[in-house]
């Protein structure tokens, strides 16, 4: 079956079954989802889905946008809209205390690291506090686009007191492995996890539309004298990770 075939409107239109674009939107989730429209493909145009499904272009253009924010459709500029490919989730388990770099590696993945930013600053109100860094002081910053498989997975922004991190161009690949050669690899961390849209920036550099959902996590990372030692800010694609936590029975 085509997508012409699939979306004659005697199949699946019905006058009450509701907004007209909803229905438009299910019936291409349901030819996504049956391989009717495969991934990496293109959507007929919105002249054509309207001519084949008798609706205006309008309430064709709106079924469109709501499968671009769920992240099923990407709008490539002068090319038109396409089915986005099937991204393969991982799980990251909220039990041990790994890097980025040493939980693709556990798994056997490539990771890569694009640095969009690092050096010494003034601290911000929100790392003075959550570091215990005088406000007059510095504070050593990392940011970076990771990667692994060849896709971006996540925004990383980093901050760490300056004695724990006096040199942040030092960092290579894995920011732990240099924290644990000089001592000062953190033991537990707290860390909070939210649900965002991902917007401006940080959507255009994990190559999704914006409005996406995405997965916000605030990392507070301790030394064994209680110190804290790493406060991270990480936006992470909504497609690509599940978090995972063990739960055991207390007596």
């Amino acid at each position: 079956m085509n997508a012409t075939t699939f979306l004659a409107p005697e199949d699946w239109l019905e006058n009450s079954g509701g907004p007209r674009y909803i229905q438009l939107r299910q019936r291409l989730e349901e030819g996504i989802d049956a391989g009717v429209l495969p991934p990496n493909s293109s959507l007929p145009p919105e002249r054509e889905i309207a001519g084949i499904t008798g609706l205006s272009r309008v309430t064709v253009r709106k079924a469109i946008q709501e499968l671009v924010k769920q992240g099923a459709i990407v709008q490539r500029q002068g090319s038109g809209s396409f089915v986005r490919n099937s991204t393969q989730r991982l799980e990251q388990s909220l039990s041990q205390l790994t890097s980025f770099s040493e939980d693709m590696r556990l798994r056997g993945m490539d990771s890569n690291a694009k640095w969009l930013e690092r050096g010494v600053f003034l601290p911000s109100p929100e790392e003075v506090a959550t570091l215990g860094l005088p406000a007059d002081g510095q504070v050593a910053r990392i940011c970076r686009l990771r990667e692994a498989g060849g896709r971006p997975m996540a925004v990383e922004r980093a901050s760490l007191p300056l004695d724990i991190l006096p040199n942040p161009l030092a960092v290579r690949d894995s920011l732990y492995e240099l924290l644990e050669e000089s001592g000062h690899r953190p033991v537990r961390a707290n860390q909070k996890i939210s649900a965002v849209n991902l917007e401006g920036d940080d959507a255009a550099l994990l190559g999704v539309a914006e409005g996406v959902a995405g997965l916000s996590i605030q990392r507070v990372s301790y030394l064994e004298t209680g110190r804290v030692v790493e406060f991270t800010k990480s936006n992470y694609r909504g497609d690509a990770y599940d978090f995972v936590a063990e739960l055991r029975l207390t007596s």
